[in-house]
């Protein structure tokens, strides 16, 4: 055998091993720790403070040699200002080149590994997320990159205006769908003059005036210790966690605490927005402020909501707007709570010509749900179904990361997890027809519809 063919034997037998590498972590990544889930009445979450401020919880979870990161800052649209979308801009940017990589790089350096990272923004926080395998190699270059990302963004001018005109695109896309369309409309007058009024995505004339400058004062301002929560989950123990933490978030500066956001205001009487679109179906929403996170009525709110119409098909409203008059395929209701009151919605497609009778059947239920409450069989399957199910709701590494970065934002109990279910089964007839009596005016809902008028 010639030198050169033993130099091309011995390439194609690393190439191999680095694809079979690549693959094996890249399935391991997507593995959810569902063969050993972790009890939710025995979740430890140990909690800190790195050395500029960020409040870090940790759940050791050693089930497979992975880790789930999620980083959230108090930095989500409520804090836009007038200029809609810099939030989700800034947030969007961050991986549009960092440190000494470009943005094809950073990617590149993520999938070499099987490691996994994604961002996002909410009303109310903006989210950095990451999952890689524990193996010292493989987690050091997956830890190195995301820090870059936090501490070092570049905000090239280049990257922002190709940033800039994908957001344009989606954002036009958006007028295509009436389902966005209601919603944007319910938002922006459910809350008005609030910051929660305002688009996540932006609009265009907004997103068009977004500069550099902007963000990077935004990042400056809401990217800092103080405003930090960092989450950890996976096969590290504390001191390799401690140590995860500082890298990624310690050096940031220790800045300020977002500052509180207004109260939201009450629905002084009913509203009515109508929206023209040439379509078949209408959409339907109609709702009011509802609650926020750590509200004292929570979970009476919660258990009640589930039986009229967060439960799907064994809800009051499924049961009256489709299964006994067939008006709509999906029908439902949920409380959406923020950091102050998020909206409680209940919402629906129908045909045109039956807009106005289901509008009025869900008002209806709505009121009689009020007045009379639920029964006690309803209460008894939703105590049974919430639950019974809720285990399967923290029984991977990803579902307990995101449960716990919302723990610390929110600053509630550590123990919430696993008094959960107590704290439902405690729920009772009285106390549901209490809580929705003082917390639904049915008097006085927003209703947003978009169709053919």
């Amino acid at each position: 055998m010639t030198r050169m063919q033993k130099i091309l034997v011995l390439f194609s037998f690393v190439v191999a091993i680095i694809v079979i590498s690549v693959f094996w972590i890249t399935e391991q990544s997507n593995r959810e720790l569902t063969a050993a889930p972790i009890s939710t009445n025995g979740l430890s979450i140990e909690n800190w403070q790195t050395r500029n401020g960020a409040r870090v919880l940790f759940v050791h979870a050693p089930q497979l040699p992975m880790v789930d990161v999620r980083i959230v800052f108090d930095a989500g649209s409520a804090r836009d200002n007038s200029k809609a979308g810099l939030a989700s801009f800034t947030n969007g940017m961050l991986n549009h080149g960092a440190g000494e990589w470009d943005t094809n790089t950073l990617a590149e350096r993520f999938d070499s590994i099987g490691a996994q990272y994604s961002n996002s923004a909410a009303r109310d926080m903006a989210v950095l997320q990451l999952r890689s395998l524990t193996d010292t190699p493989l987690l050091d270059t997956a830890v190195s990159t995301m820090m870059a990302i936090v501490n070092e963004p570049h905000f090239d001018q280049n990257e922002l205006e190709r940033l800039r005109k994908q957001v344009l695109i989606s954002l036009k896309s958006q007028l295509q769908s009436p389902g966005t369309i209601a919603d944007k409309a319910f938002y922006r007058t459910l809350y008005s003059e609030h910051p929660y009024a305002m688009p996540i995505a932006g609009e265009p004339e907004t997103v068009t005036a977004i500069s550099r400058e902007d963000i990077i004062e935004f990042y400056k301002q809401y990217y800092v210790g103080r405003n930090a929560i960092v989450a950890i989950v996976g096969a590290l123990d504390k001191a390799e966690a401690r140590d995860m933490a500082e890298r990624l978030v310690g050096n940031l500066p220790k800045g300020k605490s977002a500052p509180a956001l207004p109260n939201v205001k009450a629905l002084q009487q009913a509203e009515v927005v109508q929206e023209a679109y040439p379509s078949s179906q209408t959409h339907i929403l109609v709702g009011q402020p509802g609650m926020k996170r750590g509200d004292a009525d929570y979970f009476d709110l919660y258990v009640g909501n589930h039986i009229l119409g967060g439960g799907g098909f064994g809800s009051r409203i499924m049961k009256v707007i489709r299964d006994d008059n067939g008006l709509a395929y999906s029908c439902y209701s949920y409380f959406l709570p923020m950091r102050e009151d998020g909206p409680f919605i209940m919402g629906l497609q129908t045909k045109n010509e039956s807009r106005d009778q289901a509008l009025e059947l869900l008002g209806k239920t709505l009121r009689e749900f009020i007045e009379q409450g639920p029964t006690a069989d309803e209460l008894a399957h939703a105590k049974k179904n919430i639950t019974g199910g809720f285990p399967l709701r923290i029984d991977s590494n990803k579902d307990i990361v995101e449960y716990i970065a919302m723990l610390g934002f929110y600053d509630l109990p550590l123990d919430y997890l696993n008094t959960f279910n107590s704290k439902v089964s405690a729920v009772t007839l009285e106390s549901i027809k209490d809580a929705f009596a003082r917390r639904v005016e049915p008097g006085k809902l927003l209703t947003v519809t978009v169709g053919q008028q």
